[in-house]
């Protein structure tokens, strides 16, 4: 018992021996550990909308929509279209979205046909009538539909070159359907091709790039980068000109190399997330790379959009915009659709915000209680007869002035759209959830 005693009370002296001992007090200047972070500039700082005249590009009286717009050849720049659209016919494709499946490839229009791709992986082509004329299943013998997503869709000279969840590429013929050529890619291929100059461009498993060729299907050469697993359903269509393509991965990587060879020139990410949303998560390059003159531009998912120098990949300007889908460059403006439902338009010099306007976001709830857990998807936009076009799953196809944001009209899409519209011969087409084909004049 002393000996307790003993030790208590050497314990004791010990801390009071510390507590006598003075404080030391740095010199300098106190700052709040906070302060840095309550004074940064927000990514998603108000900007003054501002209005100044858009150079809009002629109109023109397009036969087709073969390819995505991200490469020049491909991109029709102001597509002829009336400022008062009607619907003049609508018809059935296939599946719509489900719960496990959607669509996610664009329609392309080509020598009479439009051709599409339900949820279940269904290939069909209707006439610009809207009649039906043939339909084939992507979906293997000894698989079933809800294995993977469907691709995309790219058309050149005849033939219809598709692209499947299930690791192929096809070319088929155009008038018939019938195959003429499949090429294994080892993994899934969800984006659209791009047909330019004997080749076929097309990334498998957000992590390849290939070139093949257009004839007979044989391997060119192929590059790899990085792939991530929390990506957005779909990859990006290659950009191509005359001497380079640019592709884009999971990883948020965006590489430029010769178009024939294959060498690479450079790469470049894209990094930089929106704080306080939980889909700045996500990296993936949704805005797909759009080439555009000397320049490219490309965004990810959570809260960046860059331009960039096609030649060497040295960056120009960031964004503290997301993009959701591929940008439409025109008159020296870059117009998006950000991560956060806004239409926004860029000074493509600087990347500077010129005005942006609010979009249907998240869907209406009976009980305010409850979390806002379903959003609304806004596709687009692309720029026809004068004005920018956005098509969205609330049910409207909307039109707005590009000089300064303003809703010029708006249609309805019964269903809501699903994917983005493109435009041929003055008849806008455009997808809906419910797997309909809907065209307006």
């Amino acid at each position: 018992m002393q000996t307790k005693l003993l030790v208590a009370g050497i314990l004791g002296l010990g801390v009071l021996a510390g507590c006598s001992e003075r404080e030391v007090i740095l010199p300098g200047e106190r700052l709040g550990v906070r302060d840095i972070l309550q004074d940064a500039p927000q990514d998603d700082a108000a900007a003054v909308n501002t209005t100044v005249p858009a150079n809009v590009p002629a109109a023109t009286n397009n036969a087709s929509w073969a390819q995505s717009h991200v490469s020049p050849f491909a991109r029709i720049p102001n597509a002829a279209l009336s400022s008062n659209l009607t619907q003049i016919w609508s018809v059935s494709i296939g599946q719509g979205d489900g719960r496990r499946s959607r669509i996610i490839t664009d329609p392309v229009v080509a020598d009479g046909r439009v051709f599409t791709v339900d949820s279940d992986g269904r290939v069909s082509a209707t006439s610009t009538a809207g009649q039906p004329l043939w339909s084939f299943s992507l979906v293997p013998l000894r698989d079933d539909q809800s294995d993977a997503l469907a691709g995309g869709l790219a058309y050149n000279n005849g033939r219809l070159y598709v692209t499947s969840g299930f690791g192929v590429l096809m070319a088929v013929d155009a008038a018939t359907g019938a195959e003429i050529w499949t090429q294994r890619l080892q993994t899934t291929a969800t984006g659209a091709p791009t047909v330019f100059g004997g080749l076929v461009y097309v990334i498998a498993g957000d992590s390849t790039a290939w070139a093949i060729e257009e004839e007979d299907g044989r391997v060119r050469w192929q590059q790899d980068g990085l792939g991530d697993v929390g990506n957005v359903a779909g990859a990006a269509p290659p950009a191509v000109n005359d001497r380079h393509v640019v592709f884009s991965f999971g990883s948020g990587a965006v590489q430029g190399a010769f178009r024939q060879g294959g060498l690479r020139l450079w790469n470049a990410d894209i990094v930089g997330a929106r704080r306080g949303f939980a889909i700045a998560l996500v990296d993936d390059i949704t805005g797909y790379p759009v080439i555009d003159g000397n320049r490219v531009y490309a965004g990810n998912h959570s809260g960046r959009v860059v331009g960039l120098n096609v030649s060497s990949g040295e960056r120009l300007w960031t964004a503290q915009h997301g993009a959701l889908d591929p940008v439409w460059p025109a008159g020296g403006s870059v117009y998006l659709v950000s991560d956060l439902n806004e239409l926004v338009r860029l000074n493509a010099e600087d990347g500077s915000q010129i005005w942006s306007v609010d979009l249907p976001g998240y869907e209406p709830v009976r009980r305010p209680q409850r979390r806002r857990d379903s959003a609304f998807t806004n596709h687009g936009p692309i720029m026809a007869g004068g004005r920018l076009i956005v098509a969205s799953s609330d049910g409207f196809l909307r039109s707005f002035d590009p000089s300064s944001g303003e809703l010029l009209s708006q249609t309805e899409i019964r269903g809501g759209a699903t994917t983005r519209p493109v435009v041929a011969n003055g008849v806008l087409y455009v997808v809906s959830t419910n797997g309909t084909l809907h065209a307006y004049r």
